[in-house]
């Protein structure tokens, strides 16, 4: 059983390196003229994001859930393809990469790595789903995937728009 508390460690962990890269990166952007928007929906994304951490824990300890292997294994492997798709992301973006929403007047969208696949937009977000919803499953903990799933759709249905908003701002300036 120690070996979950490590994974959800490790996870948090690979958060507080998104967040060093983010503050750089803010930095970055705003040294060139970046533009912050939708600060509203920010502190609840930082709190979704803390609760799935927690969660996953309280759930399988406070509930008792057991790891069910067939489950554990194909879930630990969706969290691993994650953790690839969302850093292939941030490497694809580089400095315009962040945790805010900040864009930089001037600069053309990014079409490289998996941005260039138009069908798929936001692929950021997919990596942040498959995450949340498979997280917990690793060690049955469905209501906490449950509940993260549910009110990270609606974050995102926020964050999307208030994106969208930001890059056609950019578009008016230009």
């Amino acid at each position: 059983m120690f070996w979950y508390p490590l994974l959800i460690l490790l996870v948090g962990l690979e958060r507080l390196a998104e967040l060093v890269v983010a503050r750089r990166n803010a930095r970055w952007s705003m040294e060139r003229g970046g533009i912050l928007t939708g600060q509203g929906h920010y502190p609840w994304m930082v709190l979704l994001h803390t609760g799935l951490l927690a969660g996953c824990l309280a759930e399988v300890f406070l509930a008792g859930r057991p790891f069910v292997p067939a489950l554990g294994w194909t879930m630990l492997a969706l969290v691993i393809a994650a953790q690839g798709l969302r850093w292939w992301c941030i490497t694809a973006l580089g400095p315009r990469w962040n945790t805010q929403v900040i864009v930089v007047p001037g600069l053309p969208l990014v079409r490289s790595g998996p941005y260039r696949f138009g069908w798929l937009r936001h692929p950021n977000y997919v990596a942040v789903a498959v995450e949340g919803f498979a997280l917990p499953l690793v060690h049955t903990a469905w209501v906490t995937a449950l509940v993260f799933t549910v009110l990270n759709a609606v974050l995102m249905v926020v964050r999307i728009r208030c994106e969208n908003r930001a890059l056609a701002l950019l578009d008016e300036v230009a």
